[in-house]
């Protein structure tokens, strides 16, 4: 397999008020904030133009959601590549064109529909890099760069249909499973050094179908514990405590952000050399910590 997705590029969110995102992605998360117009907002995690980017929700939508992942890709030839192995699977494809690619900040896209219909999948190559030098407003340093943004799990209808789409159609490789109850188990999937850019697990009961989190990862433990202090403040944002995981040795909690989507916001996960990685399974998710939150 000669195409095939390299990073997560960028995740497209929407929300009620943009305002409190602003603020929120800066004194919370030290994102890097860029708002181009009333309705657009963007936010940056590193030399990249954006990484996220919060436009208004529907008139009369209650809460925000996932509009759109960014795939990333090498190449013109790998995109054509990966638009013909995904039309051979049965997705329907579209490209959307030179306006579309503009206002994405890349330099050519194409994009199809989840298979659970919950977003749309964007692969891209060229994303645009910024002149004006990332600086966090709080001093945060992400890791991004070649390893994409961060990760998304998402809980599916159809383990064997995101398997087949993310493996066989996209390229992404095995890190390992976590059996989260006997019958129950997650999946997580590398495309790069990440320790997984993309994982899955099947729906149960009272877990709605699409993204149940997205995750940011900074390299200094003192942003975590200062973010924690101000959800502190707006405790109704927690959603898992402090906690450290065992597959990916991520060190982190989880919270709600302004789009209502869940984010896990850590630091010091492992990176993965295929040469030398060999996958495998865990009997628990978490060493320690990592507690539901429940706020009826």
């Amino acid at each position: 397999m000669t195409a095939r997705v390299t990073a997560l590029g960028y995740l497209r969110l929407t929300a009620t008020d943009l305002d409190v995102w602003e603020d929120f992605g800066q004194r919370v998360l030290g994102l890097m904030a860029i708002r181009e117009s009333a309705d657009r907002l963007l936010f940056r995690a590193d030399e990249k133009r954006y990484r996220l980017e919060v436009v208004p929700a529907p008139a009369g939508a209650a809460k925000g959601t996932v509009l759109a992942a960014g795939w990333e890709t090498r190449g013109a030839a790998e995109l054509a590549e990966l638009e013909a192995r995904l039309t051979a699977a049965g997705y329907e494809v579209t490209r959307p064109g030179p306006e579309v690619a503009k206002e994405r900040g890349v330099t050519d896209l194409i994009s199809f529909r989840d298979p659970d219909d919950c977003y749309d999948h964007e692969i891209f190559y060229g994303l645009a890099t910024s002149s004006v030098r990332f600086a966090s407003p709080i001093g945060a340093e992400f890791v991004a760069g070649q390893e994409g943004l961060g990760h998304i799990l998402q809980v599916v209808s159809d383990p064997e249909r995101y398997w087949t789409l993310f493996t066989d159609v996209l390229g992404f490789v095995l890190s390992d499973h976590i059996d989260l109850t006997p019958e129950l188990a997650a999946t997580f999937l590398h495309c790069n050094p990440r320790h997984h850019s993309f994982a899955f697990t099947p729906q149960v009961p009272g877990r709605p179908l699409g993204v149940g989190h997205f995750m940011l990862e900074v390299t200094d433990l003192d942003v975590i514990g200062r973010a924690l202090e101000h959800i502190e403040e707006e405790p109704h944002r927690l959603l898992k405590t402090f906690g450290r995981h065992s597959n990916d040795r991520m060190t982190s909690f989880y919270l709600i952000t302004p789009s209502d989507v869940g984010l896990e916001f850590g630091t010091g996960g492992i990176k993965i050399d295929d040469a030398t990685w060999t996958p495998t399974r865990y009997d628990t998710a978490h060493f320690w910590g990592h507690h539901a939150v429940d706020h009826h």
